[in-house]
């Protein structure tokens, strides 16, 4: 278990004295976590839809990347979880979290830790409202990774930073958390409860700009930095003033100097969302911000615009780009 006796969940010790780890929604990121975890020799439950669960037990969950290499591993795979776990990963997209969250009862989590690594904010309070706020442990991880196919994961960033921050779980077991991930080749910063809202933050200003934007204008990154820097920085900034009013500070130079070393080809996940005709997370993501900005009377009119637009987009069909 995780915690000060390890980590205090109430799952089994995986093969090898490893943890019991379940990830909710294996695509791009959970994916990701659920191979590196099996690797690392803990015992992994991927929670999927049957589809997904009935490849992952025949054929195994394979990785490509140029940071952790191209391996396969075997996982355990169900539609539900029903046993107690020492830490369950929660990774569906936002627009699916609700119903997902199905496949977690409380009462078969145990003591485990929920540890969300989703878009946006509001998706904490969500997951506080269904289980213990001791046990839940906000995320957010920077990464470009893609589901290509059920169980087949294409990890294209050179990093997986992954930030954790929780203002209602004990030190030691966030801290005990990190050293799990960590001890599977991930980039993992634990930081102080009261960074919570900072880390959170910190994400979506830096992602916001760039999901709306590149989905807007159908363009990839390096079409941001030349053609549409200034809408860039003055949707940082709308993010940053937001942030403050809850007391989270944000770099916009910082953030600035992150978006000058992405790839020039980079794609962002609701650009390709938007490409493929799936729903967006344009509420996590935009219309989450908007309405903390009405609460505090904050003016972001260039991010308001852009959900619009993106709205619209989205409900003639055109999958939310222009």
């Amino acid at each position: 278990m995780i915690g000060s006796a390890d980590m205090q969940a109430g799952g089994a010790a995986g093969a090898g004295g490893g943890r019991t780890v379940a990830v909710l929604g294996p695509g791009g990121v959970g994916g990701l976590f659920a191979g590196v975890l099996a690797r690392a020799g803990h015992r992994v439950i991927c929670l999927a839809g049957e589809e997904t669960a009935t490849a992952l037990r025949k054929d195994g969950l394979a990785v490509r990347s140029d940071t952790f290499g191209e391996f396969t591993v075997a996982v355990e795979a169900d539609t539900v979880l029903r046993e107690a776990v020492d830490a369950c990963v929660v990774a569906p997209k936002e627009t699916a979290l609700v119903a997902a969250l199905d496949r977690v009862p409380r009462e078969a989590l145990g003591a485990g830790l929920v540890v969300p690594l989703l878009n946006g904010f509001e998706h904490v309070s969500v997951l506080r409202e269904r289980y213990p706020a001791e046990q839940v442990v906000p995320g957010t991880i920077r990464i470009e990774s893609t589901r290509v196919a059920p169980g087949q994961i294409v990890h294209s960033s050179p990093f997986a930073a992954v930030d954790l921050a929780s203002r209602t779980v004990p030190a030691e077991r966030v801290a005990a958390l990190g050293a799990l991930l960590s001890g599977a080749g991930l980039t993992v910063r634990v930081r102080d409860g009261g960074d919570e809202d900072a880390i959170l933050w910190e994400k979506l200003s830096f992602l916001a700009p760039m999901a709306l934007l590149t989905t807007r204008y159908a363009v990839p990154v390096g079409g941001l930095r030349t053609d549409h820097h200034d809408e860039v920085v003055a949707v940082m900034e709308e993010y940053a003033s937001v942030a403050a009013a809850l007391g989270a500070t944000i770099d916009v130079a910082a953030m600035l100097r992150l978006l000058d070393g992405a790839r020039d080809t980079m794609r962002t996940s609701m650009q390709r969302d938007a490409e493929a005709g799936r729903p967006l997370e344009l509420d996590a993501i935009g219309g989450a911000m908007l309405r903390e900005a009405d609460r505090r009377g904050l003016p972001t009119p260039v991010t308001a615009r852009l959900v619009a637009e993106l709205t619209a987009a989205a409900g003639d069909g055109a999958g939310g780009a222009s």
